[in-house]
């Protein structure tokens, strides 16, 4: 049994280094409602639908202090809607300004499609978003065989129905022959409610928070304790693998085959 699709993430997995593009965008918005968030704060629900990623932030009780005392009340799911409608467009106009792929994704994406491995993907981002971010990445060359973001089905991550929309889409099962590569713990967990294998990516996402020019400045003791605080964060929810970057992705793939070919199973 081979490895059939490779499902992946979009910001920090495949685009925009430390998926940063959110990030400005959870702050700025935060601060146009009088409520003042850190970038750290941002980062904590990521890989979240947006409106979930929101409502995770204004439950967190420090930020929900802020807001009661800015605005007199708690906030509420109606306030969360708000919120959410003043991001979409902000997150929208600013996603384009994070589209430089992940080094290496583009060859990585050629080894798999020449080994009749399908691409897919799902996103925390709203089709709203990606309408914008898609032309951009295909003019660079990445194009994958299908994409479910957030609030096309009826719930998301960390469920498994973007999953099993992907299963439909690309036409593969069993989910032991799917793998999923994400670089939050919600996406991760979402690959581990449909049942595949999980690679989460230490380096060039969420977890480290860095650009490329950022990592690149580090000194390699500062880097290797980037790499040893992500891959705890991922191994702890249960990443099968963890790689600094998709880059690293091939020799992972060939695991899994050897894997799937003994009998293992996620």
């Amino acid at each position: 049994m081979n490895v059939k699709a490779v499902v992946f993430d979009w910001a920090g997995t495949i685009v925009d280094h430390g998926s940063r593009a959110p990030m400005g965008a959870f702050v700025k918005v935060l601060s146009e409602f009088q409520v003042a968030i850190t970038v750290a704060e941002a980062r904590r629900p990521m890989g979240l639908p947006k409106w979930d990623h929101i409502k995770a932030l204004l439950t967190n009780p420090d930020i929900s202090a802020r807001w009661q005392a800015a605005h007199g009340a708690a906030p509420t799911d109606r306030d969360v809607d708000r919120v959410y409608e003043v991001f979409v467009p902000l997150n929208a106009a600013v996603v384009t300004d994070f589209a430089d792929l992940i080094p290496g994704a583009l060859d990585v994406i050629g080894a798999l499609r020449a080994r009749n491995i399908k691409i897919g993907s799902t996103t925390g981002y709203t089709r709203e978003i990606m309408e914008r971010l898609l032309p951009v990445v295909a003019k660079a060359g990445l194009v994958t065989d299908n994409l479910v973001c957030a609030g096309d089905l009826k719930s998301g991550r960390p469920g498994p129905l973007m999953m099993y929309k992907c299963f439909l889409d690309l036409d593969v099962g069993p989910a032991a022959t799917v793998v999923k590569v994400d670089d939050t713990e919600v996406g991760i967990a979402e690959g581990l409610a449909a049942g595949c294998w999980t690679v989460g990516v230490a380096l060039s996402g969420n977890a480290a928070g860095l650009s490329r020019e950022e990592l690149a400045a580090l000194t390699p003791d500062e880097v290797a304790e980037h790499r040893s605080r992500a891959a705890r964060q991922l191994t702890r929810c249960g990443a099968h693998y963890v790689i600094d970057s998709v880059a690293s992705l091939e020799a992972v793939i060939d695991n899994i085959e050897g894997r799937l070919a003994r009998g293992e199973r996620p």
